[in-house]
Formats: structure tokens, sequence, C-alpha cells
């Protein structure tokens, strides 16, 4: 009830996108991508909460690999390690690539050894785990537009 509550606010709060407010769009490219992947974080916690999942680890890094996992969570009896992708679309613009198409090879293989690092530190070797990717296109105005693949590789 309390997931269902917040996530009311996350989404309420989302409504005209999660696009940078514009005295905050003068900040630096970087910058603006990387408060636009903390909101689409902080949205896809409280959106996967809303539907069931109970999160055990967020920003997971393993010593010598590279990149991090935005999510791990239980969902039902499943562990999921789930990569978030959020994208600003403006809608004069052509169609890009979608968020998910990010989630390229070598993202994939350094995501599974992180996993698999994860797996031996917390000792659940044998637990039964799948990879999900959430993406979120952003559209300034509008709510975000959520797509959840569940064992996405």
């Amino acid at each position: 009830m309390l997931s269902r509550c917040i996530f009311g606010l996350v989404s309420l709060a989302a409504r005209k996108g999660l696009a940078a407010a514009p005295a905050e769009a003068e900040a630096g490219l970087k910058q603006r991508a990387r408060q636009t992947g903390v909101r689409g974080e902080t949205y896809a916690y409280w959106y996967l909460r809303r539907h069931g999942y109970v999160f055990i680890a967020r920003n997971y890094t393993a010593p010598g690999i590279k990149g991090e996992i935005d999510l791990i969570g239980y969902d039902g009896p499943v562990l999921a390690f789930v990569e978030v992708k959020t994208r600003n679309v403006r809608p004069d613009d052509p169609p890009l690539a979608k968020p998910e198409d990010a989630v390229t090879a070598d993202k994939r293989r350094n995501l599974s050894r992180m996993a698999r690092q994860f797996l031996a530190e917390k000792g659940l070797r044998e637990a039964q785990c799948r990879f999900d990717v959430l993406a979120i296109e952003s559209v300034a105005g509008q709510r975000p537009t959520v797509r959840l693949h569940k064992a996405a590789f």
C-alpha cells in the first residue's frame, strides 16, 4: 500500500516528463544526462515496487568490473537484476533508437559478470535469476512511457 502511495506521488511529479526544468537545462550535457538517469531510476524503483518487486540492492558495483546494476530485487521467487534506461524524447524529433537498445552485448556481459559477483557475495548461487530491462521514454509535458522487458537476456 505504501509503495502504491509513493508511486502515485512520484507519478504525479513526473506528469510533465522527467526532463530537466528550464533553469536546470543550463547545466552541461553530462550533468543533464546524469539527472535524467537518477530521475528515471527513482521512477523505475517506485514503478516496480508498485508492481510487486521487493528490492535488496540499488546501484550495485563490483570491484574491477565496469558499470553498475541499477536495481536488484525479488519478483516473487525470482531474483531480478534490472537495468533502467531513460531517454528524453522531443515530439518533433525523428524517432531514434529505443532506450532498451542501449543494452548492448558488452553491457549484457558486464551485467552478467556483476550479477555472478553479487550472487557469490551474498551466498545466493542457487537462486533463480533473470535480467530485466525497464525502458522509460520521457516527452516534455507528458507522463513517461514505461516498457518492462522481463527476462530480456
